[in-house]
């Protein structure tokens, strides 16, 4: 999946939780986490759907839009 860095990073603040607490969460590292945010590495089909949740948002809204 391909996650659109931007978004990730506007839900994780509106919910008002740090990169280090989304991640111990959903269950990844907080360098993942880091990564994820920046876009340098995309979140697995399975961790999107754990970020979409831990954040009470659907996951398209974190999905990278097509053109």
């Amino acid at each position: 999946m391909n996650q659109e860095p931007q978004a990730v990073t506007y839900a994780r603040e509106k919910a008002g939780l740090t990169k280090r607490a989304l991640a111990r969460i959903v269950g990844i590292s907080e360098q993942l986490m880091n990564e994820i945010e920046s876009g340098w590495r995309s979140a697995t089909p399975a961790v999107l759907p754990r970020i979409a949740e831990a954040l009470n948002c659907p996951v398209v809204f974190l999905e990278r839009k097509r053109d």
